[in-house]
């Protein structure tokens, strides 16, 4: 395991260990409570309290709600083809710039981030919006928010779909202590985010572009070689490990980009690295959920080259997450697709949650 993961260390975000694969926003234009003009047609914008945070979230459609909880390093804007696809079958829809992102609170504690604030935002979410139950959606750093909400809320979230990172069960130990066995003295971007003072924020802060636009490519995206392929971290950052592209993906136009780079332009990175911080609190505040399984009905979707997964089978994962899990209903891998599941391919990624919310 040590091997493969030294191969994966300059890849996309790996959360092995977490599955069994082991400064408020500024107001805008239009009163206190509208946010601005959204990109994307029929979205809205707003801000909420939730959990203690002044939240902005983006919304469409009316019925039953549909929370989703974006990753690293993400935005609300990442599920611009979920939302439209779901308010148009019937569905109340609502994504949250995450805490620490985009125009919600950024907690100056790295403590703020750990994960109860994390699943208690997303309740907030339902208290703000007079909802008693909602499905939850997630993905990447979204997904463990997902897991952990419903796991530490059940009464809350009546169905869960979670992409890209699976989860089966509390880890027997934190897997910081497997990372630092593992990679010693090798760069691991999950170690780079935990070093002390604000290191890789300084580095991405500095070139948002430059990361954002090497990690929002697809597994056969071609890159040009990196610049820096000694694995040992004292050799550099992040950025000049990962090849410049070539060219942007076709699921990928140069306005999204742009609106994404915006986005943490404003924000800064400090806030979702944060939620990297709190890996070995995570584990260490947890331990009630040894042994809890997720009740409600879940559905897992993934690319099938997604790094986060591992290689592993359909089998393998319903295997692993059916230990976790109640009533899993489906583990769907998208053939050719990887990390950012629900971007580069759209229509099954919908065709997948539809079928799964038609069937509730």
């Amino acid at each position: 395991m040590g091997s493969k993961l030294q191969r994966l260390a300059t890849a996309m975000p790996l959360y092995l260990g977490i599955a069994v694969l082991c400064l408020p926003a500024n107001a805008q234009p239009g009163g206190p409570n509208v946010g601005s003009e959204s990109p994307v047609e029929g979205v809205s914008f707003r801000f909420i309290e939730s959990n203690g945070l002044r939240m902005r979230i983006a919304e469409a459609g009316e019925g039953p709600l549909i929370l989703l909880a974006h990753g690293w390093p993400e935005s609300w804007y990442s599920w611009r083809h979920q939302m439209t696809m779901l308010a148009n079958s019937g569905y109340h829809v609502v994504a949250p710039d995450m805490r620490g992102y985009g125009e919600t609170d950024k907690p100056a504690d790295v403590d703020d981030y750990d994960i109860v604030h994390l699943a208690g935002d997303m309740v907030g979410v339902l208290d703000a919006l007079g909802e008693e139950t909602a499905i939850m959606v997630g993905h990447d750093w979204g997904s463990i928010v997902a897991w952990n909400a419903v796991l530490l809320h059940p009464q809350r979230f009546s169905a869960l779909i979670a992409m890209s990172v699976p989860y089966g069960g509390r880890a027997r130990q934190s897997p910081m202590v497997g990372w630092k066995a593992a990679f010693g003295d090798n760069f691991y971007y999950i170690l780079y985010h935990n070093e002390p003072g604000g290191v890789a924020e300084a580095e991405y802060d500095a070139n948002p572009r430059g990361l954002l636009s090497r990690l929002y490519l697809s597994p056969s995206s071609p890159r040009e070689a990196p610049l820096v392929t000694d694995p040992l971290r004292s050799a550099g950052g992040w950025i000049d490990r990962l090849g410049e592209p070539k060219g942007m993906p076709g699921w990928l136009e140069a306005d999204d980009l742009d609106y994404v780079i915006s986005m943490f332009e404003k924000s800064g990175f400090r806030g979702g690295i944060n939620y990297y911080r709190n890996f070995q609190r995570n584990w260490e505040i947890t331990d009630n959920l040894d042994g809890v399984k997720v009740q409600m009905p879940t559905l897992f979707i993934a690319g099938a080259r997604d790094v986060v997964i591992a290689g592993a089978t359909q089998e393998q994962l319903t295997g692993s997450m059916s230990r976790a899990t109640e009533d899993l209903r489906g583990v769907v891998l998208i053939p050719g697709i990887g990390h950012w599941v629900q971007q580069e391919a759209p229509e099954a990624t919908n065709a997948a949650m539809l079928e799964f919310l038609q069937g509730l």
